[in-house]
């Protein structure tokens, strides 16, 4: 082993519909955003939430696909890696910019929910790393939101 990882899985709803474009060699490429929302009660009992906002990188076939069947609002699961850029900005100023590189993504849901392609409406699914497409209903998340009701939780 070598010692490192970088690893990201996230759950979390789609900020904007994929925006495929190429690369100057013809690579496809694409790119959105992903909400994640973390909720808790404060020592007052008060419903406190927070939510981040992560930008995904997807590439080649994936890229495709992703532009194809991945909708606004929708849920998805992300499989990555983090990975930081440095870019100078038009006033001539260094930036830092952090976006998670998509190995695998799962489309979650219900494929009769609204807008899920741009052809047959359909949604489910995943795609896999290495540009295969190797898509499976995996049903809806559970009407509750699964997991344990927070009095359940034992820590």
């Amino acid at each position: 082993m070598s010692g490192s990882l970088n690893k990201v899985m996230l759950i979390g709803n789609l900020g904007k519909d994929p925006e495929l474009k190429a690369t100057p060699s013809g690579q496809s490429v694409a790119r959105f955003s992903v909400a994640t929302t973390e909720t808790w009660k404060n020592p007052q009992g008060e419903k406190q939430s927070k939510t981040e906002w992560h930008n995904i990188v997807v590439w080649g076939k994936q890229a495709e696909i992703a532009e194809k069947y991945l909708r606004k609002g929708k849920q998805i699961l992300i499989e990555g890696r983090i990975q930081y850029r440095e870019y100078t900005d038009q006033a001539g100023v260094k930036k830092n910019f952090c976006e998670i590189r998509c190995d695998n993504f799962v489309m979650l849901g219900r494929a009769d929910e609204a807008g899920g392609t741009r052809d047959s409406g359909g949604y489910g699914g995943k795609a896999t790393g290495g540009g295969s497409q190797d898509f499976e209903d995996h049903g809806a998340p559970p009407a509750s939101g699964g997991g344990f009701p927070d009095d359940d939780i034992p820590f």
